[in-house]
Parts: structure tokens; C-alpha cells; sequence
């Protein structure tokens, strides 16, 4: 009789226990771009409503804060890489849920060539190369390798990822907080060189505008909070899955606010709003501007915080895109070949490289149009964000709709919160359409189809999904045999058997 050999082959499946905790918060924290994300918002938001930039920030997080909580709820009940696509598949059924995924993963193909364009066009400053930056060809060639480069970090593994990850966060929070700390020092001893004004608490009323620019503020406010769910998409490969990855969102969005408001003080008191609105065109550039003016020759410091960012983030943002075609492809959602699992890094490595590919293709394509058209397609991306949060929030409130009464702390927290904070982001998802159908509202200025140009790419990605989930309805009916569920009684918090 042949002997029994032992099977040495790895287990199916993502690395568990991978990472831990305060890696899974980091990651979380860099996919917002923090350091970019500000360059990018500061100027825009002070254009539209002054010296309430702070104030902007801070009601931007409430929405944030509340669909973070539905992501801790839903991912204690499932902790399936596939986050929103998952959860509203259980709860909604395959349609809603098909939806949520697809507009997961196209977030990712329309911002990761933008993101890695920022990190090597600010490093190349940061250096003083500033005529390769001017130079469209050595600038997209660089990109390119950056996006290769982040990928491979992300197939090589999760680990790998994390601790790039930490050591990015570290140099980024530095060079932040160094600015922040000089420009206050300036405003107080009234050095600078522009007109500075007192920091004040009336600043954090998000109200002192009020109107349309308020509105079209928030929109700004929620892109720049956007990111920090790459921390529960990495759910399966966290210790303490069922709440670990959670809390790191929800933590995610605390420190973010801290970050923001600090930064937007000290960026309004020491520029004044009216710099800032006259630059607000330059996006993510008023911080060149900012820090050569603050700093000095130490303006590099504050460059390499956003190229860092850039950079962080240009490999967070491939984590969602990537883990959540893999768990559509595990679902028969998408075709099987998706779902392939690296043997030895245990990483999505097909995922991740399709991900990474086409958002190569997409960042090439648009940037031959123009400049501005590429900043329409990141316009776009407040709608799709929009849509899949306030899905998320939807659905936490569904899949637990049994137990909402069972508690107070369940009713606030698992219904009525996620509930608003669904109903806030829809309402701006109505206001962004209205805003983008004009088309002086965009960059680039000119009408497609009588509309702004981000709408029209809005729309068209989002039919594009229709069309392929129709198709592949037909193709691979097995998904769409899955019929919606409610939350098991014995995962739900506090719940008593009668």
C-alpha cells in the first residue's frame, strides 16, 4: 500500500493574519492621500467659502463617520474582502450588489494614474528637476513605472505592502506637521510674507457661507476623506478580522479630520483667503506655491510630503479595486480567472495586474486629450464614490433591520446613523449631477453632449457596468441565483436569544 504523503501546498485563500491593526489603519489613512488630497481641496474649497475651509472639513466628516460605522458593522458579519459588493449583495441582492463593486473598481482605474502622476511630478520638484516635471513624456513614463512598480509591491505581498506603507505615513505626517508648525509660527510673530489673518473658532462653522458654496464645498470635502475603506477590503488578511479592519476605518476618519482641520488653519491663517482663491486654479500645486513662500529652501520638505502621498496612495488605492473584482470573481460575478490566487504570496495577483493595467490605459488615453480632461474623470469620481458609500450605508441599515429595535445603541448606530449618512451623500450625489451638467463647471470648460464633460463620464461608466453585468447575467446566471439575507442573530451586537 503507498504511503500517505503530506500536502506541502499552501492553503486557498488571501494570507490570514497578515497584518495587524495599527497596519491595517495606516494603510487606511494613506489611501486618502492626505497630503494630496489637502494640495488639491485647499484652495478650490477657500475659493467657494473663505475662512469656514475648516468648517467645511469638519461637516464633510459626519457623513464619513457615519458610513464608517456601517463598514464596522457590516464587516463584524462578514468579513469578505469584497466589502461593499458583498454586504449589499447580502442584503439587496446580486444587482445592487454587481453595481456597488463595479463602482468600487473604477474608482480605482480613474485615480491611480493621477495619483502616481502627482508623486513623481512633486518628487522631481522636491529635487530640483523641475524641467523633467514640465516634460510631458519623461512625466508619463515615470508614472507608468510608478503604477508597475506599486503593483508588484501589492502582488509581492501584503506584508511587503504594509511596511512600505508605515515608513511612507511617517515621512508624510513629518513634512505635514513641520509646515503646519511653521506656518502658525509666521502668522503669530508676523513674519510671512503674504496676508495673514488670526486663526479663529468661528472658522469651524461650516455655515458661515452657506448657499451653493457650501454644497459645492462638501463635494470637495467628501473626495478628500475618500479612501479609507482599502483598510477593510484587506478584512481577510487582518488579525481579529471580524473587528479589527473596522476600527481602523472608523479611526482612519478621527485622525483624518485632526489632520485636515490643523493643516487648513494654519494653510488659511498664514496664506489668507484671498491668495488662496486667487490660486485656487493651481489644485494640487498651491502647496509649491505655499511652501516656497513658508519654508523658504526648505520648501522640498512640504513637496516630498506630497509626492509621498501620492505614492502611498497609488498602491492603497490598488488594494480595494483589486480584492473586490477577486471576491466578485469567487461569487461567479465576474469571470473565474479574476479570482486567481498568487501560490506563493497568496495575493490576487490576476486582479491586481488587470487593475493596474487598465488604469495605465485609461491615464494614457486621457492625459494625450489634455490635462484638464484627465482632472474631468477625477470630477467624476464624486459620483461614483457618492453612490457606493450611500449603498453601503443602505445596506447596513437593511441587512440588520430586525435588531434595530432591540437597542438603543443598535437603532443610533447600526439604522439611523449609516441611514444619514446615506441620505447626506445621496442628496450631493443629486447636487453633483445639477453641478456637473453645466459644463463651465468643469476644467477643461468645453460641453460633451451638452453637459459637462465629468458627467458624461460619470454616466458612461456607470451604463458600461449595466451593459456587462446584463451580459454576463446571461453568460454566468449561477451569481444571480443568490437571493438577499438578514444578519445571523448570534453575530449581531448585544442580541439575546428570547
Amino acid at each position: 500500500m503507498a504511503e500517505a504523503t503530506e500536502d506541502t501546498s499552501p492553503p486557498e485563500g488571501l494570507k490570514a493574519n497578515a497584518i495587524g491593526f495599527v497596519d491595517a489603519l495606516v494603510i487606511g489613512l494613506n489611501a486618502t492621500s492626505p497630503a494630496y488630497s489637502l494640495a488639491a481641496a485647499i484652495g478650490p474649497v477657500v475659493a467657494l467659502v473663505g475662512v469656514y475651509a475648516p468648517g467645511v472639513m469638519l461637516a464633510s466628516f459626519v457623513p464619513m463617520l457615519l458610513i464608517a460605522s456601517a463598514f464596522y458593522y457590516l464587516n463584524r458579519v462578514d468579513q469578505d474582502c469584497g466589502t461593499t459588493f458583498s454586504w449589499v449583495t447580502r442584503a439587496m441582492g446580486p444587482w445592487a450588489g454587481w453595481l456597488g463593486g463595479w463602482a468600487i473598481t473604477m474608482t480605482g482605474v480613474l485615480v491611480i494614474g493621477s495619483l502616481a502622476d502627482v508623486a513623481v511630478t512633486f518628487a522631481l520638484m522636491a529635487f530640483g528637476l523641475d524641467g523633467w516635471a514640465e516634460n510631458e513624456f519623461v512625466r508619463q513614463t515615470l508614472t507608468v513605472l510608478v503604477i508597475l512598480g506599486m503593483t508588484a509591491l501589492c502582488v509581492i505581498g501584503t506584508e511587503v505592502s504594509a511596511r512600505v506603507q508605515n515608513a511612507l505615513i511617517l515621512a508624510q505626517v513629518a513634512c505635514l506637521l513641520a509646515f503646519a508648525v511653521v506656518a502658525i509660527y509666521r502668522v503669530y510673530a508676523d513674519t510671512g510674507s503674504l496676508d495673514a489673518v488670526d486663526p479663529a473658532f468661528s472658522w469651524l462653522n461650516p455655515f458661515g457661507a452657506g448657499g451653493a458654496e457650501l454644497t459645492a464645498g462638501l463635494l470637495l470635502g467628501v473626495f478628500i476623506y475618500w479612501g479609507w475603506e482599502s483598510a477593510v477590503n484587506l478584512t481577510e488578511e487582518v488579525e481579529n478580522s471580524a473587528t479589527a479592519p473596522g476600527k481602523a476605518g472608523v479611526w482612519s476618519t478621527v485622525i483624518l479630520l485632526v489632520t485636515y482641520v490643523s493643516v487648513a488653519y494654519a494653510v488659511v491663517a498664514y496664506a489668507g483667503p484671498a491668495y488662496l482663491a486667487e490660486n485656487a486654479s493651481e489644485e494640487e500645486f498651491i502647496f509649491a506655491l505655499l511652501a516656497d513662500e513658508a519654508m523658504g529652501t526648505w520648501d522640498w520638505v512640504v513637496l516630498l510630503a506630497v509626492s509621498t502621498s501620492g505614492l502611498a496612495s497609488t498602491q492603497t488605492t490598488i488594494i480595494p479595486a483589486s480584492r473586490t473584482a477577486l471576491s466578485m470573481a469567487r461569487r461567479h460575478a465576474l469571470p473565474a480567472h479574476f479570482g486567481h490566487i498568487h501560490h506563493r504570496f497568496r495575493t490576487p495577483d490576476v486582479s491586481t495586474w488587470w487593475v493596474a493595467a487598465i488604469a495605465i490605459a485609461w491615464y494614457l488615453v486621457v492625459r494625450q486629450i489634455s490635462e484638464n480632461a484627465l482632472f474631468d474623470s477625477l470630477t467624476a469620481l464624486s459620483l461614483l464614490i457618492a453612490f457606493y458609500y450611500a449603498l453601503t450605508g443602505l445596506a447596513c441599515a437593511v441587512y440588520y433591520r430586525r435588531h434595530l429595535t432591540e437597542s438603543l445603541h443598535n437603532f443610533l448606530l447600526i439604522g439611523l446613523g449609516p441611514l444619514v449618512g446615506a441620505g447626506l451623500l445621496a442628496w450631493l450625489l443629486v447636487e453633483s449631477v445639477g453641478d456637473m451638467s453645466d459644463a463651465a463647471n468643469s476644467y477643461s470648460g468645453v460641453s460633451w453632449f451638452g453637459v459637462g464633460p465629468p458627467l458624461v463620464i460619470g454616466i458612461g461608466i456607470t451604463l458600461a457596468g449595466v451593459i456587462l453585468m446584463v451580459v454576463w447575467r446571461f453568460v454566468s446566471p449561477v451569481f444571480w441565483s443568490e437571493r438577499p439575507e438578514v444578519a445571523d442573530p448570534a453575530l449581531v451586537p448585544g442580541h439575546k436569544e428570547p
